[in-house]
């Protein structure tokens, strides 16, 4: 599965996704849940991004919220659109997410979770699911609700385990993964630190979770997906990581360019991607295509690129 990540897995880059490497499973950005009494629960924006797939791949629309009536709206209204699969996040650590009651922010506040999860459950017509953090600051709280998604029906959990205080310091304790899965009949998709092939597949069968979410790995290298599947050779040397990687950049610009307006709204989603590229050996060009101030500049680093 590709992870949702705010501010880069829009229909852009799910796009270059699917083209290039097709994940099993896509999920859009999470789409905030408007508490407001008139509120409909998502913007128009949000309704735009709505589908059961994308590309012929299916397509799960994750809410992101605490109030009941709200998400049910939320979960109605997107349904309503065309989406055939529903999530909740109950992991996004920072600010109002992590530190309010959304998000992992929901973690403080488990006994509202036996309103939620079940009301949620009763109004989703496909699949609902759930991606979560080990707990709030407790990384055992996971297994505390375990009983709880299963009484429910969720289809399926996502679990990064880290605490939410934790948010990405530390390591991703996939001793917990392994836990969590022993512990329940709902099938657990292992996501957090997946960074090459070699950590996939060992996770794969330390824990005997059902699949992998990638996230800030396949953002740094799309072709995760088809070295885990054994397509591709498990690692790359310099030069066919650079030109890789110029060819991944390259078509992101298009891309965005047809998606965003203006160029310097099409450098900074650009640049977010280049964000999470910190190949060593790369450190001098990766340096340069940061320091681009303009789409043209930006465009003639990647001429040295690759």
């Amino acid at each position: 599965m590709l992870a949702p990540m705010q501010g880069l897995t829009n229909r852009a880059l799910r796009a270059y996704f699917i083209e290039h490497v097709r994940p099993d499973v896509i999920f859009t950005e999470f789409m905030r849940v408007n508490t407001a009494p008139a509120g409909a629960g998502l913007t128009a924006a949000d309704l735009r991004d709505v589908a059961a797939e994308q590309d012929g791949v299916p397509l799960v629309v994750q809410l992101v919220g605490h109030e009941r009536e709200a998400l049910v709206l939320a979960a109605r209204v997107a349904q309503g659109v065309g989406a055939a699969h529903i999530n909740l996040n109950m992991g996004c650590p920072y600010g109002r997410m992590g530190g309010g009651q959304t998000g992992g922010g929901m973690l403080r506040c488990p006994d509202n979770l036996a309103e939620v999860i079940p009301a949620l459950r009763e109004v989703v017509n496909g699949s609902f699911s759930v991606k979560i953090r080990a707990g709030y600051d407790d990384p055992e709280q996971i297994l505390s609700l375990l009983p709880l998604f299963e009484s429910s029906g969720v289809d399926f959990l996502v679990l990064h385990p880290r605490t939410v205080i934790q948010k990405y310091e530390g390591i991703a304790d996939h001793e917990v993964t392994a836990r969590v899965v022993r512990s329940t009949r709902l099938p657990v998709i292992a996501n957090g630190d997946i960074r090459n092939a070699a950590a996939g597949g060992r996770l794969l069968g330390e824990t005997c979770a059902a699949g992998l979410m990638l996230g800030r790995g396949a953002i740094s290298d799309p072709s995760l997906f088809l070295r885990l599947r054994g397509l591709m050779n498990s690692e790359t040397g310099r030069e066919e990581r650079r030109t890789e990687l110029g060819r991944y950049l390259r078509e992101m610009l298009v891309r965005y360019g047809q998606l965003f307006c203006g160029d310097t709204q099409v450098l900074k989603k650009v640049k977010e991607i280049v964000a999470y590229l910190d190949d060593p050996e790369l450190a001098k060009p990766l340096k340069e295509l940061r320091r681009a101030k303009t789409v043209r500049a930006f465009e003639a680093a990647l001429n040295g690129f690759c």
